[in-house]
């Protein structure tokens, strides 16, 4: 077949996939080089499930949301087979080889990176693309998918403008952030909500209750809240503090594992802080309170102008730098540039919303509560 390279895509789908996968595809046909896509991410490369891709297989699909490879967020050293999970990066190294891959294109977020530094250690050519709508990858301005889901999370809470302006209430819109806020202060400045609720800046309900109930004094009788689903209040995030640095002073690796456990505990325990808000808000300031929760509505529809054309802007740099040979590296959106960082600056970093980020700050100076003053 000549010189070939393998192309997957890992992780939550995100708009825009399709659109990179389009770029790369016909930017490396134009020097002959075969693209062999793998079905629902590594698990593909794990278990052979792969077919060629041609002009044919691109045509159309710009415009398309999700990934024609699908995807799953399986990893190479914890692969699910029956019901165990098996190490399956021999067999993944294997297949890279008897395709004989001159290197293989990971499209994705956090996990997808750590995946593909596991897999360069094992010697395999590795080369990325960010992919993710929380838009908390390191060393890069934006991901693909981002700009859609703000767009989709945006139009929602303008839906509800009108009936909480109707009813009198408190509408809490639950958006889609786990670790990081990026998508819920976009989409909350740009919606023109009240109150804005991320995992970055701790909240304390009675400030919520407060911002509220001034805008009732004022004559504004409806209040909007875009609420983060990692969002979380000051007692919980003490908490969390304090168990990151027991964790971080653990003397082995057993001690650590079970502060760990207690993490993933904490962590469920406040999953659904979109509901006690609610509720809370109802019996502070006697406003009837209700939660929209958008979830994976957020990942889906036609990705936006934007994300379609940073994916080709990224696809085709990382064509080009497949094509000099250059692997190891990111394809990172930098000030309107492409910019190559080694994965290694990526894989277990989170990019979160800085205290003194330009948007969070305009926010507050327009009047925009987060809860903690």
């Amino acid at each position: 077949m000549g010189r070939c390279i393998g192309i997957l895509t890992a992780g939550g789908d995100s708009p825009g996939l399709n659109a990179a996968i389009r770029a790369v595809g016909r930017a490396l046909a134009q020097k002959d080089i075969y693209l062999l896509g793998f079905k629902d991410g590594f698990e593909g490369l794990a278990f052979d499930k792969c077919e060629y891709l041609d002009n044919s297989t691109f045509s159309g699909i710009l415009t398309r949301g999700g990934t024609i490879l699908g995807t799953s967020r399986h990893k190479p050293h914890k692969m699910p087979v029956g019901k165990k999970f098996i190490d399956m990066t021999g067999a993944i190294v294997e297949n890279y080889h008897k395709h004989q891959l001159e290197g293989l294109i990971c499209l994705g977020g956090g996990g997808t990176h750590k995946s593909a530094l596991r897999l360069m250690k094992q010697g395999l050519n590795i080369i990325t693309m960010p992919k993710t709508i929380d838009n908390d990858l390191a060393e890069t301005d934006t991901s693909i998918g981002f700009d859609t889901a703000t767009d989709i999370a945006t139009h929602a809470i303008d839906s509800l403008h009108s009936t909480a302006s109707s009813h009198n209430r408190i509408i809490l819109v639950e958006v889609m952030g786990h670790r990081a806020g990026w998508l819920t202060l976009y989409s909350g400045i740009a919606g023109g909500a009240d109150v804005i609720l991320i995992p970055e800046v701790p909240y304390d309900i009675k400030y919520i209750a407060e911002a509220i109930l001034r805008r009732n004094r004022e004559g504004k009788k409806f209040s909007i809240v875009p609420v983060a689903e990692g969002a979380m209040s000051i007692d919980v995030a003490a908490k969390f503090d304090k168990l990151h640095k027991q964790k971080a002073e653990a003397k082995d690796k057993d001690a650590a594992e079970k502060i760990s456990d207690k993490l993933a505990e904490l962590d469920r325990l406040n999953s659904g802080a979109t509901l006690r808000i609610s509720q809370q808000l109802e019996e502070m300031t006697g406003l009837e309170s209700r939660v929209t929760i958008l979830g994976h509505l957020q990942r889906g529809g036609v990705p936006s102008a934007a994300d379609r054309l940073l994916a080709t802007r990224l696809g085709v740099e990382c064509a080009q730098s497949i094509i000099e040979g250059k692997f190891g590296v990111m394809m990172s959106a930098r000030g309107g540039n492409v910019i190559p960082v080694p994965i290694e600056d990526v894989a277990g970093k989170l990019k979160l919303v800085p205290a003194d980020d330009i948007l969070l700050n305009a926010a507050r100076n327009s009047g925009i509560s987060f809860g903690d003053c």
